[in-house]
């Protein structure tokens, strides 16, 4: 049942929201004046708090001011007979969701409680959802090659400089970019991911750079390209090895220009953006038969990182088998089963042409046809 604080020192005033509010199905406490409020929030959990403003001892912007400091995210509805627009705006600024006057309308504060609990309800799901993806692109490891990427990639993210991420199918390379993304200064910007593989030739310099409305026979409006939607935070160009030389020659100007042109367009628009690349292509080998550019590759490859095959770090199989049960009885709602030590012992000495991609499914598997244990004899069933 939703939790509801009202923080008011009219008796009358508590006494008639708790009575409305409970009407509605909510369940409601009270607290008489802001001290004894924000003792109440900071022991307990509320859906949303119903807050007077003018209170003695401490009055409601100071207890609104208080739970935001103290790292709380709680709706807050401020309640006020002395209603003016400057009050609404001060609390509004200082974090409130919404300021409603004295006596109060009672249906429009129905539905301001509501739409409060609504967002309660977002903030609580986006943070259990940024969990659940923060721990699915987790890099799992303590091989040396993995060490040296974490040192890596710790030096190299504060930095703007760009890195270049080599290694094969499966291995990893999407890791390793967000981690440089989520621990740099532009973590705060969006991450905006191209798989350069996945896009037609003919339509790559559109989805980087955007264009005009009319610049060819689909474009029927203006599109807004990759660069500028990664303006401010990071670019992660994924299979860098399979773009078109044109649209190569492009990235470079770009790059070197910190402008960009939309197709059908003629206006330069300045970017500020970090750029990220990663392939499973020798790239020497593409420069040398004429398939990629060499200016290109010496300027995205200022930090070079090679992700190894995960045949090269067996010792880190145990370990991201283990994270794979724990993160796939999350994704079915079960509790982690458990593996043999022999059965972890095969899985090691397979040889793994999918990578870490090709062991989450095959972990997944094992989950879904073995019981409670997964035994030597799943993995020779099952694992072919």
């Amino acid at each position: 049942m939703p939790k509801i604080l009202i923080i008011d020192d009219e008796r009358s005033i508590r006494s008639t929201l708790k009575e409305i509010l409970e009407y509605e199905k909510y369940s409601v406490e009270e607290a008489k004046d802001g001290e004894e409020g924000l003792k109440m929030i900071l022991e307990n959990e509320y859906d949303v708090v119903l807050c007077d403003i003018k209170m003695p001892k401490m009055d409601g912007m100071e207890v609104l001011e208080k739970v935001f400091t103290s790292g709380k995210e709680i709706p807050f509805i401020m309640i006020s007979a002395h209603g003016s627009i400057e009050t609404a705006i001060d609390a509004t600024r200082k974090g409130a969701y919404d300021f409603i006057t004295k006596p109060p309308d009672l249906n429009r504060l129905l539905i301001s409680v509501r739409n409060a609990m609504d967002r309660s309800n977002l903030v609580s799901e986006t943070k259990t959802l940024k969990k659940k993806v923060s721990k699915s692109y987790q890099i799992i490891g303590e091989s040396k090659p993995i060490q040296h990427i974490f040192k890596t990639i710790e030096k190299v993210a504060p930095t703007d400089a760009r890195v270049l991420i080599t290694g094969p199918n499966g291995a990893g390379k999407e890791l390793v970019a967000r981690a440089i993304h989520t621990q740099s200064k532009r973590s705060g910007e969006p991450l905006i991911e191209v798989n350069c593989a996945a896009i037609p030739s003919e339509l790559i310099e559109s989805e980087l750079f955007g264009h005009e409305k009319g610049s060819f026979t689909s474009a029927i409006k203006q599109r807004i390209g990759k660069f500028e939607q990664a303006s401010g935070g990071t670019l992660f160009l994924d299979e860098i090895g399979d773009m078109s030389l044109s649209a190569q020659a492009k990235v470079l100007r770009a790059l070197q220009e910190n402008t960009i042109t939309r197709v059908g367009g003629e206006k330069e628009i300045k970017v500020d953006v970090r750029i990220i690349a990663a392939t499973n292509k020798n790239l020497a080998k593409e420069i040398a038969e004429g398939r990629f550019r060499e200016d290109l590759f010496h300027r995205i490859n200022v930090i070079p990182i090679e992700v190894p095959a995960l045949n090269e770090r067996p010792d880190d199989i145990p370990l991201l088998i283990n994270h794979f049960l724990t993160i796939v009885a999350e994704d079915y709602g079960s509790t982690p089963k458990k593996i043999d030590a022999k059965a972890v012992e095969e899985l090691k000495g397979l040889a793994w042409t999918g990578n870490i991609r090709e062991l989450k499914n095959v972990v997944e598997r094992l989950v879904i046809m073995s019981d409670k244990t997964i035994t030597l004899a799943d993995v020779k069933t099952y694992v072919k």
